[in-house]
């Protein structure tokens, strides 16, 4: 009988959006992926939460899941069209940013959950994540900064 492959985790709260990476699908629960997006946004600067509506987190849904915003709902998407060149343009554009942290943030649940990784808070910096055997932090990949572009600030 073959193994699971210890890094492909099962991480599922839903069935309305399914995300997939690497060969490693996750379902989410429209809540929790759009709490998940909406945080994602946040940490790169582009839709601070305090700005983060119901029609700005359905445009970011929309664009984390299908990579364009079809029929939006709020100011947001102009915003970004505005910003296309800078936000989503090239490989590692806003779209990819929000996927790849909506996808560890998944990742690193389900690792938590299989006692494999045990959060650690510290003062300052928040929670940062440990390998639960051997104690070595897991990489946390620099992520771009847009808040110079970021929505709803009044300066973009």
């Amino acid at each position: 009988m073959a193994s699971r492959n210890p890094l492909s985790p099962r991480y599922s709260s839903g069935t309305d959006v399914t995300v997939e990476a690497a060969g490693v699908r996750f379902r989410f629960s429209h809540e929790d992926f759009a709490a998940r997006v909406g945080a994602a946004a946040a940490r790169l600067g582009v839709v601070p939460r305090h700005v983060q509506g119901p029609g700005e987190i359905a445009d970011l849904v929309a664009l984390a899941a299908h990579g364009r915003i079809a029929s939006p709902a709020s100011d947001l998407a102009r915003h970004l069209a505005r910003h296309r060149e800078t936000l989503l343009a090239g490989g590692d554009d806003l779209v990819h940013w929000l996927r790849r942290l909506v996808f560890r943030g998944a990742w690193l649940d389900q690792q938590v959950n299989d006692g494999r990784v045990d959060p650690v808070f510290e003062e300052g910096r928040g929670f940062t994540y440990r390998n639960a055997v051997t104690g070595v932090p897991t990489d946390e990949p620099p992520t771009p900064d847009w808040s110079a572009l970021a929505y709803g600030d009044g300066s973009a």
